[in-house]
């Protein structure tokens, strides 16, 4: 349908669309405040390191969290985003996704909040973060997830892990215990994630976003399976050894070279260069093929 023609249909009131929105009254119904995060992520000397502030004001003040903030009435989700990021953290132009909206009713104590969280990926060389007004201190905290095989949280048998959360010079500790219970959903078989603090762990992230932490690992580990996401955490030039690494990072597992390079050699493109001052046989260097299609 036209719009010209949508334009003239009248509703059961007979009212136009332009009579409609004459007569409608916006503050019929309560509305949410809505925000944006940012889950910034590096790999440093094989860990995988995201980015945190420490909250500079209540709620939560003192604890650690992403870099973000509320939505202004005039912009885009995405343009926030950059704003916040660059604002709180000084940092831009980097590779970054939508990864979930999170509308838990009391997931924030001031009032009913939304908000739209983001997954960035950088090489460590490409940032140089600072801390902005409304952060107190910023900081990488390496990010790890490993299996719980002796956690029996109720007296019930789950899969169960401990994500844990280590600011670079180790004074900050944050850990939780993630379990899943496995349940129908319809024919498909879906987990139940509930995450609680690991026991003793004395500090936490502020909000819920211990959750986004857990769902963007999940996220990073499913898709460099199938796309060429990890080379957003590379250099321009790096060598194949250097990708494995980084590959091995993400999926928490060892790789056969020989399989790996068989995956990786369509991605990939070779430089001129070779590294230098090496006691072994120099290695190649390689770049990304921006001609590489995705299956």
């Amino acid at each position: 349908m036209v719009d010209a023609d949508r334009l003239q249909l009248r509703n059961a009131d007979g009212l136009t669309e332009a009579e409609f929105l004459a007569r409608y009254e916006p503050g019929q119904y309560e509305r949410p405040s809505l925000t944006v995060d940012m889950l910034l992520f590096t790999i440093e000397e094989s860990a995988l390191k995201l980015l945190l502030v420490k909250r500079k004001d209540h709620p939560y003040m003192g604890c650690w969290a992403f870099p973000g903030g509320f939505v202004g009435i005039r912009e885009s989700v995405e343009e926030a985003m950059y704003r916040e990021l660059k604002e709180e953290t000084n940092v831009d132009r980097v590779y970054m996704e939508q990864l979930y909206t999170w509308g838990d009713v009391n997931r924030d104590p001031r009032m009913r909040v939304v908000s739209v969280s983001y997954m960035a990926l950088a090489p460590k060389t490409a940032l140089r973060p600072s801390a902005g007004d409304d952060a107190q201190e910023v900081a990488w905290f390496t990010v790890e997830k490993r299996p719980l095989l002796d956690y029996d949280g109720e007296g019930l048998k789950n899969e169960a892990y401990l994500l844990s959360l280590t600011s670079e010079d180790g004074s900050v500790k944050i850990a939780y215990i993630v379990t899943e219970r496995k349940r129908k959903n319809g024919v498909l078989n879906i987990a139940d994630t509930h995450l609680e603090l690991f026991p003793g762990t004395t500090q936490r992230l502020a909000f819920d976003h211990q959750k986004a932490v857990n769902l963007a690992l999940e996220r990073l580990k499913n898709k460099v399976n199938y796309t060429p996401i990890a080379f957003n955490l590379m250099p321009e030039e790096f060598t194949l050894s250097q990708l494995q690494r980084v590959y091995e990072t993400l999926l928490g597992k060892p790789l056969y070279k020989a399989n790996f390079r068989k995956k990786v050699l369509p991605m990939v493109m070779e430089t001129e260069k070779k590294t230098e001052n090496v006691k072994h046989r120099p290695s190649q260097f390689y770049r990304f093929n921006p001609d590489y299609k995705e299956d």
